[in-house]
This record gives structure tokens, C-alpha cells and sequence, in this order.
């Protein structure tokens, strides 16, 4: 069995939910505009070269993470999800489209720091602590 991260202070976890907010809004707004085929993002997509069902399908990635990070049950997944996402982003920025990756570096690390805040840990770690 598992539970959340134990021993978190009100204050820890009202600052692992603002980030959680931020990056639902920040991923919810960049999945939204990949899905509404905003010109920029089709021309980078165009530029990564895997083609625009390739923009779909991460729109929908960034999208449905935003989603479960909001919701409690399931916001490990959602930044684990985002995190692997943005560190995908990264190796794109810099293999493949150039430009600067630090914009999703900085998600990549704010979706892996809620991820980890919100890892299961075992029980056993729970009653030793």
C-alpha cells in the first residue's frame, strides 16, 4: 500500500498547489494553443519534422497532464507525466529546432519537484519515519 509524502507542513503544501496551479494553467495554455493550430506552434512542429498529428498528440499530453495535476488523486502522475514531457522538450530544443530550451527546462524541474513532493511512499517508510 501507499500514501502521499508524509510529514508536510500546511505551508509546503500550499506551495506544492500554487505550482501545481501554475503549471496546469501554463501546460492547459500551451496544450490549448498546440490544439488550435496556432501558426507558431505549427511552424515548429513543421521544424521538428515528425509531422502535425505529432502537435496533436502532445497538446493533448500537456492538456491531460494539466488536468491530473489538478486533480488530487492523481497530480504524481500528472507531473511525472509533464516532467518527462519537458525533458523531451528540451532534447527537441536542443538536437533538433534550436532556440532557447531554458523555458522548458524550467517546467521540466517545476513538474519533477511536484512530482516528487507528491510520490507515493510505502507504508513501511511512513511508520519508520
Amino acid at each position: 500500500m501507499t500514501s502521499s509524502t508524509p510529514l508536510a507542513s500546511p505551508t509546503q503544501r500550499r506551495i506544492v498547489w500554487g505550482v501545481r496551479i501554475l503549471l496546469a494553467l501554463a501546460f492547459g495554455a500551451a496544450g490549448a494553443s498546440k490544439l488550435a493550430g496556432v501558426p507558431q506552434m505549427v511552424q515548429v512542429f513543421d521544424a521538428i519534422g515528425f509531422g502535425q498529428w505529432f502537435r496533436y498528440v502532445t497538446g493533448l499530453v500537456e492538456v491531460g497532464g494539466a488536468v491530473l495535476l489538478l486533480v488530487p488523486a492523481t497530480g504524481f502522475l500528472g507531473g511525472l507525466l509533464l516532467a518527462v514531457t519537458m525533458v523531451c522538450g528540451v532534447a527537441t530544443h536542443l538536437v533538433l529546432i534550436g532556440g532557447n530550451p531554458a523555458p522548458a527546462a524550467v517546467l521540466a524541474l517545476l513538474s519533477g519537484f511536484v512530482a516528487w513532493r507528491l510520490r507515493p511512499v510505502s507504508r513501511l517508510a511512513v511508520t519508520a519515519a
